[in-house]
């Protein structure tokens, strides 16, 4: 019996998001041996000719279409995958990838709000709400459930650090609104290699090196290959079949499955991390408004964000339904993703 015709689009987007959850998880075997430095120049080098490639099979662009975006490319490439990565592995060094992860989920809430800024629209109370419940599991987690901590300032300083990754990255995906029209694996292949120029003289001098123990490598190589690759390719071929806003809702599991991959390998949950993540996960739908009559959109009527960060949809159109990544993290609004 074939199998529906959705299980392929569903199964892409299950896939990106299994291997945007390893970021987190190898992220932070990596940082051991390897500074955040080191750790984003390598990541983005290995991973742009191949993005590269790949626009070129899957999208076949016009480059010089493309190159005339330069301008917003390369801000936006600093803030996505330069400082959003620096921010993400500088975190793994002091906080665990499940705390970081649980962080990283209020940024769909917080993308919907900057958007509603930006747009000169006031929110509604069911978004207010929603952001005020992400944010208090976000306290939960960074307090580890003793919200005495705050008036002692006895926050850890990964998590904080998690903080400042989902304002630049929601900053990224709000101004990615301004590249519709331009083919969003070419996009983000542009955005990998000009962020692996930037981090060039970081290597020219000496501050860049190769892990020396296995583990790193193995893991540098696969976050280079699948959350930096295959996630992109999978989340675009998915957009092809699936709306964006329905695509967003799957940036959820990236949370989960780093939950359960940490799990699996032996990490214990506290209390306070399941409080908080649900209640971080709670908040985003909340967030999540629908629009009137309680129909899902039609493709192409809404932006989304995928957990790289970057905005799935179209220039113009209301953040309404607006959700990140991660290495993600999310993809600026003209559909590409890229944590």
């Amino acid at each position: 019996m074939p199998l529906p015709a959705r299980t392929g689009p569903v199964l892409a987007l299950v896939g990106a998001t299994l291997f945007w959850a390893g970021n987190y998880v190898l992220g932070a075997v990596a940082v051991r041996e390897m500074s955040p430095v080191s750790l984003t120049a390598l990541r983005w080098a290995l991973a742009a000719v191949p993005l590269v490639v790949i626009a070129q099979v899957v999208e076949r662009p016009d480059w010089r279409a493309v190159l005339r975006t330069w301008p917003r490319q390369v801000v936006l490439a600093l803030l996505g995958m330069v400082g959003y990565a620096l921010f993400v592995y500088t975190a793994l060094q002091h906080t665990s990838s499940v705390n970081a992860s649980l962080v990283n989920a209020l940024n769909p809430a917080l993308i919907a709000l900057l958007g509603a800024a930006v747009a000169r629209r006031a929110p509604s109370r069911r978004a207010v709400a929603g952001m005020l419940v992400g944010l208090l599991g976000v306290v939960v987690v960074l307090t580890g459930g003793r919200l005495g901590a705050l008036t002692s300032l006895e926050l850890n300083v990964g998590d904080l650090l998690m903080v400042g990754a989902i304002v630049v990255w929601s900053v990224y995906t709000v101004g990615g609104r301004g590249l519709a029209g331009v083919p969003p694996i070419a996009s983000t292949a542009v955005q990998a290699v000009i962020a692996a120029v930037v981090m060039a003289p970081f290597a020219a001098t000496g501050h860049v090196h190769w892990p020396a123990g296995r583990d790193a490598t193995v893991a540098l190589v696969v976050i280079a290959v699948l959350p930096s690759v295959g996630s992109y390719l999978l989340w675009n071929l998915a957009l092809r079949r699936v709306p964006p806003a329905e695509a967003g809702s799957y940036l959820n599991l990236i949370t989960v499955f780093t939950v359960l991959i940490s799990a699996a390998t032996g990490y214990a949950l506290g209390a306070a991390q399941v409080v908080g993540g649900v209640l971080v996960l709670g908040g985003v739908l909340l967030v999540r408004e629908r629009p009137a009559g309680g129909r899902a959109p039609r493709p192409g009527a809404a932006a989304a964000s995928d957990p790289a960060g970057r905005v799935a949809g179209h220039a113009g159109e209301t953040l309404r339904d607006v959700r990140p990544a991660g290495d993600v993290p999310g993809v600026p609004a003209d559909g590409r993703r890229g944590d």
